[in-house]
């Protein structure tokens, strides 16, 4: 049951996954967001590695002078021991003084390298910031030819739906526009005609009774 499980999980993760897959073939843009994202994760471990390193080369310089500051301090006391006659005080300073010597020999070489491989890893580090802007303004380039396209294919769409319609669509305006012309003219007139014939009745009758003797 639990290796029907485990296959049942292993085959929808890599029905996702190859979901994922062809939805970043389908829009590049956001196959480069993803890949941006990660070059910035990237960048950002370097960045605490650098520091970390600063840390160590700071530390190393600390343990360098408290070793120099040791071993002439041992020295001092080799000096006064062998003058006072202290054979094993003198044997023991002597010892001491060689081992802060020998320690701080160790720190000074460990030092330098720290400094070399923090100049390395600082320019590497630069080297990173530089190309990441460089991916982002690559991103901006590709968004605005992306935005570009996408207009002018809309554009287009629309020349080419309204190519031959315009004209026709105007044709259409003006005969809705006359055929609303004739139905007020014709419902005026309608309107009026009863008052018309009605003023030329009127009229010939007034004519009549002129003529009449």
């Amino acid at each position: 049951m639990a290796n029907l499980f485990t296959r049942l999980k292993d085959s929808i993760s890599a029905d996702f996954h190859e979901a994922l897959d062809q939805k970043e073939k389908k829009n590049p843009i956001a196959m480069l967001n993803q890949y941006l994202r990660e070059s910035e994760k990237e960048t950002e471990k370097v960045r605490k590695l650098v520091e970390r390193q600063y840390r160590l080369k700071d530390e190393f310089a600390r343990e360098y002078q408290k070793s120099e500051d040791m071993a002439a301090k041992r020295r001092h006391q080799a000096e006064i021991a062998q003058q006072a006659g202290e054979d094993s005080m003198y044997e023991f300073a002597v010892k001491e003084q060689q081992e802060y010597e020998s320690r701080a020999e160790r720190l000074k070489v460990s030092r330098l390298e720290s400094i070399e491989q923090l100049e390395t890893l600082e320019r590497k580090y630069e080297e990173m910031k530089h190309k990441l802007k460089d991916m982002h303004l690559k991103r901006m380039e590709v968004m605005g030819r992306e935005n570009i396209a996408r207009a002018h294919h809309r554009m287009d769409q629309v020349i080419e739906d309204t190519a031959d319609k315009p004209y026709s669509k105007f044709a259409e305006i003006d005969r809705y526009i006359e055929n609303l012309e004739y139905k007020v003219n014709s419902s005026y007139y309608r309107n009026t005609f009863d008052s018309k014939v009605a003023q030329l009745e009127k009229d010939m009758k007034k004519e009549e009774k002129v003529t009449t003797p």
